[in-house]
This record gives structure tokens, C-alpha cells and sequence, in this order.
């Protein structure tokens, strides 16, 4: 299972939320690249990289971040964020993005998301499912639509999606432990999907727990900025699989 540690950016700092309210942001640090480079030096790969302020105001805001963090480093950058039209997409590509997150777009604009799909191919775009009772969350989950979880994901699984980051949001930033019944029902009824869970890791216990549920990824936040997981211990952990 790949350690996929978050960096959530507003106003060019890294911050984190708690059920992705904008009022609790704390921040943790003033230089995202700093946070970025001590992943990559405990063997992290892989890192989220949202976009709050994008998130937010509708398009892409914090590119030159991103561009500095994947010139400046080796990890394979997933960005998220306030993406909604084709020139927010080539932005983020352009400034090194190695895949990107739609949710709210997938739900607003079917057709917009489905274009990218086909465009850059089911390796590079990952669905951005995040929810609440179930229910599909948007605009930075601000809104919540009528959308169902997991009918949600089953059709675009059908087509082609691969990749799905499914956050529970009464989770989120909370440090009381994952979705774990969630995530089995995903992945019980959207089978072939690689399913990255998100939300509530508060416990390093807690990540061996998703990778035997068939989790292909779980991204970490808080729970690393407090200090509740060490990066020696998810070095440990990467260096053993």
C-alpha cells in the first residue's frame, strides 16, 4: 500500500483543516517544499497536493507551488483543487503534476471530466469521491449533492476510472481513525478499482488494517503534523514492502 502524505495549501502555506472547514485551518508550516523534501527523504513517493485556495475561488490558484515542489523534488505529485475547465488541467500538468484529482467536476460537469478521462487516460486522472452519509460532497465540500457513494463510483468505474481517493469528511482532520466499514463496502461493490482512502488516520496500527482491506493507498495528514505517526515509523513501514 503506497504512503501518500498530504500538503494542503492556502495562501502558499501549508495548513490543515478539520472536516474541511476553512475557519479551523491551522497552519504548520510557511514553505511547502520544506515539508515536501522531508517526505522524499524518508522514502516517500507519492504526495497529495490540494489546492485550498483553488478549491475555493472555482480554478487553479497555487500552481507555481506545485511546480516548484515537482522541479525541486522526485515525488509523483497527485494535485487537487478548484480544477473545472481544460486550461486548469494543462496548468497543472505543466507544472508537474503527475495526476490529478477531479470531484466536484465529476459531478457538475460529467462531460468535462469524462473528456479529460479519455484525453490523459485512467492512470493520470483519479476521482476525487469524497462524502458525507454517503452522500457525494462538492466546492471544496461545502455543498453536498444528491449524489450516492457508491452508485457514484460504480459508473465511472464503468468508464474506466481507475483511480478513486474516497474521503469520508466526518473523518477528516478529526484523528479518530478511518472509514473502515466505508471502505470495504467500496471496495465489495466497485470491483477493479484502485481505492485510496483518506481521512481520520490517527494511528500508524491503523495503516497495516487498510492495506489488508485491499486499500491500494491511504493519504495521511494531521496525523503526521501532530505527531501521531512518525516519519521514521512510515519509512520503516515503506522500507518493508
Amino acid at each position: 500500500m503506497r504512503i501518500i502524505p498530504a500538503i494542503d495549501i492556502i495562501d502558499g502555506k501549508c495548513v490543515r483543516l478539520s472536516k474541511g472547514d476553512y475557519s479551523t485551518k491551522k497552519v504548520y508550516n510557511e514553505n511547502p517544499l520544506e515539508v515536501a523534501k522531508e517526505f522524499e527523504a524518508h522514502g516517500v513517493e507519492c504526495l497529495h497536493l490540494v489546492d485550498l485556495d483553488g478549491a475555493k475561488s472555482k480554478h487553479i490558484v497555487n500552481h507555481k507551488i506545485l511546480e516548484t515542489i515537482a522541479s525541486k523534488t522526485h515525488l509523483k505529485i497527485d494535485f487537487g483543487g478548484g480544477l473545472k475547465t481544460d486550461s486548469d488541467l494543462h496548468i497543472a500538468f505543466e507544472s508537474g503534476a503527475s495526476q490529478i484529482t477531479g470531484g466536484s467536476i465529476a459531478v457538475k460537469d460529467r462531460e468535462t471530466f469524462l473528456g479529460w478521462l479519455k484525453q490523459y487516460g485512467s492512470a493520470k486522472i483519479i476521482l476525487g469521491a469524497d462524502a458525507m452519509d454517503e452522500k457525494v460532497a462538492v466546492s471544496g465540500w461545502l455543498e453536498e449533492s444528491k449524489e450516492e457513494l457508491i452508485p457514484f463510483i460504480q459508473a465511472y468505474r464503468q468508464e474506466g476510472i481507475v483511480y478513486v481517493i474516497c474521503t469520508d469528511i466526518s473523518k477528516d482532520g478529526m484523528l479518530e481513525g478511518p472509514s473502515f466499514d466505508l471502505y470495504k463496502k467500496i471496495l465489495a461493490n466497485a470491483q477493479g478499482i484502485n481505492l485510496i482512502a483518506s481521512g481520520g488516520i490517527s494511528t500508524f496500527d491503523e495503516l497495516p488494517k487498510l492495506a489488508e482491506m485491499g486499500c491500494e493507498g491511504t493519504i495521511i495528514g494531521k496525523a503526521i503534523y501532530e505527531g501521531r505517526i512518525s516519519m521514521k515509523q512510515l519509512e520503516n513501514y515503506i522500507l518493508s514492502n
